[in-house]
């Protein structure tokens, strides 16, 4: 009977997550001006798929390693490369609504270890999903991500000072090796949503 009870507890409990939507607010650490999303996604999301619609949202390029950290307990995937010191659990294995399991709880996801860009991702609300809405979707934000592979925080801020200063010396170089027709103050909800939607997590191992 208590076995019997405990299953219908994880069924009550994921057909629960299954009917609502994480309302997230993505924060990028070290960047000024200030780059942040507010997202929509279903509550039983996997983390491993969480990771390919934030760097959707975020316009990373992908393909870099990636974690997420929640109160210090680290999700990521199982690789035989990994160094670290604390003991790792499989993100493909833990829901948003398992490790998010409140309002205005928080973890950090960290993505291109090299670079070190990490994002401060808040729990704003959980609430049922609207039937008419598809998800995930991109519902608010702020300025352009940073490119890919510039040098982290303090790389950004360079590359910001020389493309907007004409007179810098380095300004036609990094105009050159910056993505074509980046602005960095640009953003647009739409098109962040219309990438979450068709964001597949990268296959690294």
């Amino acid at each position: 009977v208590r076995m019997a009870r405990c299953a219908w507890g994880r069924l009550r409990s994921m057909a629960a997550a299954s009917s609502t939507v994480h309302r997230l607010k993505v924060t990028l650490r070290r960047v000024r001006p200030p780059v942040w999303r507010r997202i929509e996604v279903r509550s039983t999301t996997n983390l491993y798929q969480l990771s390919a619609e934030l760097e959707a949202a975020m316009s990373w390029d992908g393909g870099h390693l990636h974690s997420f950290d929640v109160a210090g307990e680290i999700y990521q995937l199982p690789s035989e490369e990994y160094f670290g010191w604390r003991p790792i659990n499989d993100e493909r294995k833990a829901s948003v609504a398992k490790v998010l399991t409140r309002v205005r709880m928080k973890l950090r996801w960290d993505y291109d270890f090299g670079d070190g860009w990490e994002h401060d991702v808040v729990v704003e609300a959980i609430e049922p999903a609207a039937g008419e809405v598809l998800y995930p979707r991109c519902i608010a934000g702020r300025r352009a991500g940073p490119p890919d592979d510039c040098g982290g925080p303090w790389g950004y801020a360079s590359l910001l000072d020389a493309l907007g200063d004409p007179a810098h010396p380095e300004h036609e170089s990094m105009l050159e090796w910056a993505p074509e027709g980046f602005d960095p103050a640009h953003f647009d909800p739409k098109e962040a949503t219309e990438a979450m939607r068709t964001a597949k997590p990268w296959t690294l191992y």
